[in-house]
């Protein structure tokens, strides 16, 4: 999950944060050219609405709740984004501002949507912090504030169609098991690396949350005994060492600069910057125990990281499977990929979970609940 906060990196969508709460941003913006996402082939999405109510019809309309920006789309039923929208979150508003931000968006990208002669099917809502997504509540989010909010009921009345309400983290997790990297993985841990250290574990292409919706916490795993303190309340854990914003924070302090981001500290390793060095090495060599505690526990055949640090592509990945290799004993090793979907995973998970509510024909591994 993605509360509670850890060390925060640089904001990746700087527009966002400064742009005025009723700005739309992004309006009408191709996936396939949004800087640093990779959608697969097959699923670029067409230049024009039109050509995909031929090619299938329907859009559902997605929303992805962040703390810095709020990610909309329409999404397809075979996952294609035809139209994305970005607007700031501004959560020093309070998180009833927040709330009503999010409820005023869907409303007016429904209205626009019908306006234009694509009506909104179903809408979907990939949200921060722990959230009951059998009830749609959001029980808590430490990031925005909220508490016990009824999102399902509260927007579905907003919205007059029909309302799936999921984890952030989640979503991105069956966006990826249906369109993305865990695509024919019938086991696979779905693992964020950003801000903080999120996690799903995707079993036959749905969260497996257990019995009281906590599975997935792989970022409050204690690989460090006694060792750096966390939000959490424990010492130790895996997103103090090796989440984007555990990297970025880390090497600003030790090397008394500004915080500039993971990449940046990634990229300082070609310079043979010592701090760098020390501190990217120790976030891979933490993030192979906490894998390989995953591979005796869970024996996924595939793990999909994403999030800011996996951006650095082989800097972060060669030497993951290198020190993860040297870890192993018997352990049978998962698949290491990056995930294909960049930072629209959750809005298209949020646009999927909102189709698994309209009757129709389900896409090759749709898994509904």
């Amino acid at each position: 999950m993605s509360d509670p906060e850890q060390p925060a990196a640089a904001p990746r969508h700087a527009r966002a944060a400064d742009a005025p709460a009723g700005d739309v941003l992004a309006g009408q913006e191709s996936a396939g050219h949004v800087p640093g996402v990779h959608v697969p082939a097959g699923h670029v999405p067409p230049a024009h609405a039109a050509d995909s109510q031929a090619s299938g019809g329907g859009h559902a309309l997605a929303l992805d709740v962040g703390g810095t920006g709020i990610k909309a789309g329409l999404v397809t039923r075979d996952g294609r984004l035809t139209r994305t929208w970005r607007r700031a979150t501004r959560i020093e508003r309070g998180p009833q501002a927040v709330i009503d931000t999010i409820a005023d968006f869907a409303a007016e990208l429904v209205d626009e949507a019908a306006a234009e002669g694509t009506p909104v099917a179903a809408a979907g809502f990939a949200l921060p912090g722990i959230i009951d997504e059998r009830t749609g509540v959001g029980v808590f989010s430490a990031t925005v504030g909220w508490r016990d909010v009824p999102f399902r009921d509260l927007l579905g009345a907003r919205l007059a169609v029909p309302v799936a309400i999921g984890h952030d983290v989640r979503a991105g997790g069956v966006a990826e098991a249906r369109i993305g990297a865990g695509r024919g993985s019938a086991r696979f841990v779905f693992l964020p690396l950003g801000t903080s250290i999120g996690g799903a574990i995707m079993i036959d292409g749905v969260p497996n949350l257990g019995p009281h919706g906590m599975g997935g916490e792989f970022g409050h795993i204690v690989v460090r005994p006694g060792g750096l303190p966390c939000g959490c309340g424990l010492h130790g854990c895996l997103a103090q060492y090796s989440s984007a914003g555990a990297v970025a924070a880390r090497y600003a302090a030790a090397a008394g600069t500004a915080n500039t981001g993971a990449l940046d500290v990634a990229a300082r390793l070609a310079t043979g910057d010592p701090v760098a060095r020390r501190i990217w090495d120790e976030a891979v060599d933490v993030l192979a125990d906490a894998l390989l505690t995953t591979a005796a526990l869970l024996d996924p055949d595939r793990v999909v990281i994403g999030g800011g640090l996996a951006e650095a592509g082989d800097t972060l990945m060669r030497p993951l499977a290198e020190a993860l290799g040297a870890k192993a004993t018997y352990h049978v090793l998962p698949e290491l990929v990056t995930a294909e979907l960049g930072d629209l995973a959750g809005c298209l998970g949020a646009g999927l979970l909102a189709w698994d509510l309209v009757p129709g024909d389900s896409m090759p591994g749709d898994s509904a609940p």
